[in-house]
């Protein structure tokens, strides 16, 4: 049987944290910016970790 593949969406958009969380960007900071106040493109700037709901899902996407 061949090894499971990691999906490759999913290794881009998360990264482990030393405790096994999963840390994740903010949505809405690709483009359209000008519209945006300074202070809402700030903090879409730090990185937050993915909810508790959604972990479970997002380790079996990478096959942890």
């Amino acid at each position: 049987m061949p090894k499971m593949k990691t999906k490759s969406a999913a290794k881009k958009r998360f990264q482990v944290t030393g405790g096994g969380h999963l840390k994740r960007k903010h949505a809405y900071h690709g483009h359209i910016l000008t519209k945006k106040s300074q202070k809402r493109k700030r903090n879409l700037d730090h990185t937050t970790l993915v909810d508790r709901a959604d972990e479970k899902v997002v380790k079996q996407m990478l096959l942890m």
